[in-house]
Formats: structure tokens, C-alpha cells, sequence
């Protein structure tokens, strides 16, 4: 059977092997609060809306006062102006074709042009990932990019923060290219190999939603 990973699956194995078992494997829904997510959402349907050439003035007008702002940093941003190709677009695809029994992918935010240049655009209104050049995100989405977009003579990857009001870019290079399927593929080959999915006990159990249903005491 073919299994798809998204990096947020391996990101949540990696965190936490019992959680990733509750939410992908048993498929466990744990009513969450959607508050801290509700600026990120906005701004991620405009910008698809705004980009597809959609009118969007009559929600511009229901966003409060930060989220404005936010939008207001976007539309002016340079990466986000570049010409226009894919927006919500998901790709999926095997590293090595006909190898493995599973497949990584996602939906990126964006994907824009200068010329022969590529960009996948992810737009943050939190924080961006500690380490982005080896965030899993950063590395499925740029070798889905170079398998499916194979008429640019470069292709990076963008982190848009529009917290702290920076672009941060990460250059796929043939080195860094061989680097990411390596990693990608020991973590998936990792994750379906798995027979236990033992918690990963720690200080964070507590603030797992998966918390009172998880056997998190034995070892």
C-alpha cells in the first residue's frame, strides 16, 4: 500500500511518534481552539483569492486592524508580486520512482516566476521554522517543485514572515538536492517501519491534546 506523507505528518512523528499514531493511524479528532489560527487563514484565502484575480473588497473590509496590516505587508511584498503561476496548488510524488511504497507532498501557498527563476511562496504570520534551510516543509516542497515545474533554470523556496518582516530564502542547489531525499526518505522509511509508536515522554505531554487519552506514564 502507498502511503503519502505531508510535512506535517513528519514533523508530529518526529515530535512525537504516539502522537503521530492518534492523529494519522486511529485518525483521533480533539476539538481544538481555531483562535491563534484565524489571522493565518485570512490571509491565506485572500491571497489566493487576490492572486486567481478574484474580488476581494468586501472581505478586505472584515479584517480588524492587524490583519490588515499583515495583508497590506504582503501585497507589497516583492516575491509575492512576481508573475503568477499555481496558488493552493498540491503536489505529490515519489523520490525514487518505482522504489518506495510511499509518496511526500503538500499544498504550497504560492508559486511565482521572474523569468527562469522559480519561487514557492509560504506566507507566516507566526514564526518561521528554527533551522528553514532543513525544515521538512522547506525540503518536500522544493523536490516536488524540481519533479513537476522542469522549465526554470532555478527554483527556491520562500518563507514570507509577516511578523517580523522578512523573506527568507532557501536555493535549491544539486548539493542540498541530494541532502533532502536522503533525509526525506530515512524519516518516512523510519515512520513505516514503526510497530510501537511509544510516546516520546516529556515536559510537553501535558500540553499534547492527546494528553488524557495517551499512556504516557509507561515506559
Amino acid at each position: 500500500m502507498l502511503t503519502n506523507f505531508s510535512p506535517n505528518m513528519i514533523k508530529t512523528y518526529i515530535d512525537c511518534p504516539k502522537k503521530y499514531y492518534f492523529r494519522y493511524i486511529e485518525n483521533v479528532n480533539v476539538p481544538q481552539s481555531v483562535t491563534p489560527f484565524e489571522k493565518g487563514k485570512k490571509i491565506h484565502a485572500l491571497a489566493n483569492y487576490y492572486l486567481q484575480k478574484i474580488k476581494i473588497d468586501r472581505i478586505e473590509t472584515a479584517l480588524n486592524d492587524r490583519e490588515k496590516a499583515a495583508w497590506e505587508l504582503l501585497k507589497s511584498n516583492p516575491f509575492y508580486n512576481m508573475d503568477y503561476l499555481k496558488s493552493e496548488f498540491s503536489l505529490m510524488i515519489r523520490l525514487s520512482e518505482g522504489k518506495q511504497n510511499f509518496r511526500v507532498g503538500g499544498r504550497l501557498d504560492a508559486v511565482v516566476h521572474k523569468e527562469k527563476d522559480l519561487y514557492i511562496l509560504d506566507y507566516k504570520t507566526g514564526s518561521t521554522p528554527k533551522n528553514p534551510e532543513y525544515d521538512f516543509q522547506t525540503m518536500i516542497y522544493l523536490l516536488c517543485a524540481k519533479r513537476y515545474f522542469k522549465d526554470f533554470k532555478t527554483i527556491s523556496f520562500v518563507y514570507i514572515n509577516l511578523k517580523d518582516k522578512n523573506n527568507y530564502v532557501i536555493k535549491l542547489t544539486d548539493e542540498l538536492e541530494k541532502k533532502y531525499e536522503e533525509l526525506v526518505a530515512k524519516e518516512c522509511e523510519t515512520i513505516l517501519s514503526d510497530k510501537l509508536y511509544s510516546c516520546k515522554i516529556s515536559d510537553n505531554c501535558k500540553r499534547c491534546e492527546f494528553y488524557k487519552i495517551c499512556p504516557h506514564d509507561e515506559k
